[in-house]
């Protein structure tokens, strides 16, 4: 029976195409693969080494690669968008008034999370057309306080 080998320009076309295959993903776990792929190809092209040496290099290569990617490519405000604390400090205006401790509503001139009115609430009366800045995020609720 005869041993599974690969060549260096194995490595090289399988990078290739899974480098081609993250263009219709958008994760980098493609790209990393893909990198891993290109790295293992031109350390087999140099050195020469065994098929389990090859597949050593081939997740050490990927791993290393798909963590920098996430590390130092990821869009921070994307992870948040769900959560919407990255609307702390913003500036808007009452238009519904806020007694304390119950709702109302704030407009803010850029949307955030897509809406420009939120319901809010705040710890003390604050009166129609106040401006208000972003404190906290409960849920769905935006907590104001008065500027």
């Amino acid at each position: 029976m005869e041993t599974l080998e690969l060549f260096w320009w194995h490595w090289i076309i399988l990078g290739i195409f899974l480098t081609i295959g993250e263009l219709f993903t958008g994760t980098f776990i493609l790209l990393g693969l893909g990198v891993g792929a290109i790295f293992t190809g031109v350390i087999e092209l140099i050195f020469n080494i065994s098929l389990t040496f090859e597949l050593l290099y081939f997740i050490l290569f990927s791993i290393v690669a798909i963590y920098l990617f996430f590390k130092f490519l990821r869009d921070d405000k994307l992870d948040r968008s769900g959560q919407s604390d990255y609307a702390i400090g913003a500036v808007g205006v009452v238009v519904e008034p806020i007694k304390a401790n119950e709702r109302g509503r704030v407009k803010f001139n850029t949307p955030i999370l897509g809406n420009s009115v939120w319901i809010a609430t705040a710890k003390e009366d604050i009166e129609l057309s106040s401006r208000v800045k972003v404190t906290n995020i409960i849920g769905q609720i935006i907590e104001v306080e008065r500027i």
